[in-house]
């Protein structure tokens, strides 16, 4: 019986490490392509109201890849959080200090966590003609995130990764492994 139990605890960490490798990959390797919209997902906003320095480079890879032609509209994605400020409309302001038109920024401020966000984005873009996203997070979110616009039937889902990294990856990382499956198979 113990030889059974350390087989299958030693075949659950061969398929957590092969899962976070490949979770990682994908993450960190953009899929960069012309597209209807690109699609920016919430985070933390600072007490005063700045977005957090994840969600800064989050909102900068998206003003690089618009600047660079990869799509004509920006949704920005997020709820109210614990500070009490509208995470997208402080992207979209972000943006529009950035030099986006505020007509090329549409916002979703029900995207409080991954399958709203792709939820509130099919009807975004249903209602505006749309066919194509980028979707723009974290490196070890965007499997996730990409499963659950597919899900949705975005049949051309696309993924860029924010270029910012800090210690609490690899506890993300972790929950991103269960994250994934209960995407996978609950929702």
């Amino acid at each position: 019986m113990k030889k059974i139990t350390l087989r299958i605890a030693c075949l659950m960490l061969i398929w957590f490490v092969v899962h976070v490798i490949a979770i990682s990959i994908d993450g960190l390797t953009d899929e960069k392509q012309q597209v209807d919209a690109g699609v920016v997902l919430g985070n933390k906003v600072e007490t005063d109201g700045r977005p957090s320095e994840r969600l800064r480079y989050r909102l900068e890879k998206a003003v690089e890849l618009y600047q660079d032609g990869y799509f004509p509209y920006i949704i920005v994605s997020g709820g109210v959080g614990a500070e009490g400020f509208d995470e997208a409309k402080v992207m979209k302001q972000y943006l529009v200090q950035k030099g986006i038109p505020s007509d090329k920024i549409l916002t979703d401020s029900m995207g409080v966590n991954s399958m709203m966000t792709a939820q509130n984005t099919r009807k975004i873009a249903d209602d505006m003609g749309l066919e194509s996203v980028m979707v723009i997070t974290q490196f070890y979110h965007i499997s996730r995130t990409k499963l659950a616009f597919s899900k949705l039937g975005f049949a051309e889902v696309y993924s860029a990764h924010a270029n910012y990294f800090e210690v609490r990856d690899v506890y993300s990382l972790f929950r991103e492994f269960f994250a994934y499956y209960k995407y996978l198979i609950f929702e």
